[in-house]
């Protein structure tokens, strides 16, 4: 038997998906919804609770229960790392996910923290370097306005960024073209990368830090950029909120016999 807190859970989700309650419109008070004979507060609770670890409504003291925008950040794959954005013009990574979703965006929804740390396990493979070796740690949140999207902490050797803007703890992007013009103009323009994606439950920070509802996965990018020679010199981890993104790929099919010719 279905419990009659996922019952209206459904019926809610229907009218949320067919348009009768808009994004950005609030939900009934639970209090109205017990009067109308749709449950006990517990239920009603329990319904709304599910709606958002569903991402379908927002949760929050002052604002009630709201529902959520369909729309996620397109979150591009190649294309955002295109030298025609960052070398010859101004659109960051974070700015290129912006414009390709047609929304607006202001450059200081990039925070920005300078560290330096001894590079652990994870750090040090992707840079290339022995575990406990002082890197830099880049650390950005980056928001939507005022709804945190993701995080982003990119490690460099120092040798690669003493002395450039990269290593300026001013907020927002490091200077007209980000973090890789910083680094082509210091002679180390990037040439080829990998990334790897996985979804796992976020921690208790993380959850606070990017106002998760309960239940929401994040996404975690391991991502090293590397020059011509193959030398890293960038490793970054992103958490992102996984229902804030779409992540999209464009590439051309690789032909391995044809290669082999």
């Amino acid at each position: 038997m279905t419990p009659k807190w996922r019952e209206l859970a459904d019926r809610l989700a229907a009218r949320i998906r067919n348009g009768e309650y808009a994004p950005g419109q609030q939900l009934p008070h639970i209090r109205d919804l017990v009067e109308a004979g749709e449950g006990s507060k517990s239920t009603v609770h329990a319904a709304y609770k599910a709606l958002e670890a569903e991402g379908l409504v927002t949760s929050s003291r002052g604002h009630g229960t709201v529902v959520r925008s369909p729309s996620p950040l397109k979150r591009l794959g190649i294309s955002r790392y295109d030298k025609v954005k960052w070398r010859d013009g101004d659109e960051v990574a974070f700015i290129a996910d912006r414009v390709a979703s047609g929304r607006a965006y202001r450059r200081g929804e990039q925070t920005q923290t300078i560290s330096q740390i001894e590079a652990s396990a994870t750090v040090a493979a992707g840079l290339g370097v022995p575990v406990g070796t002082i890197v830099y740690a880049r650390a950005r949140l980056v928001k939507e306005g005022d709804q945190p999207t993701h995080t982003l902490t990119s490690y460099y050797r120092p040798e690669h960024v003493e002395g450039t803007r990269l290593v300026d703890p001013t907020a927002g992007p490091a200077g007209r073209g980000g973090g890789y013009r910083v680094l082509y103009d210091a002679g180390y323009e990037i040439d080829h990368m990998r990334e790897a994606l996985f979804a796992r439950s976020p921690t208790h920070d993380e959850g606070k830090l990017l106002q998760l509802p309960a239940g929401e996965p994040v996404v975690e990018l391991h991502r090293t950029t590397y020059t011509a020679d193959d030398t890293a010199v960038e490793f970054a981890i992103g958490i992102h909120a996984a229902s804030r993104f779409a992540w999209e790929y464009d590439f051309q099919v690789p032909d391995s016999a044809k290669d082999r010719d």
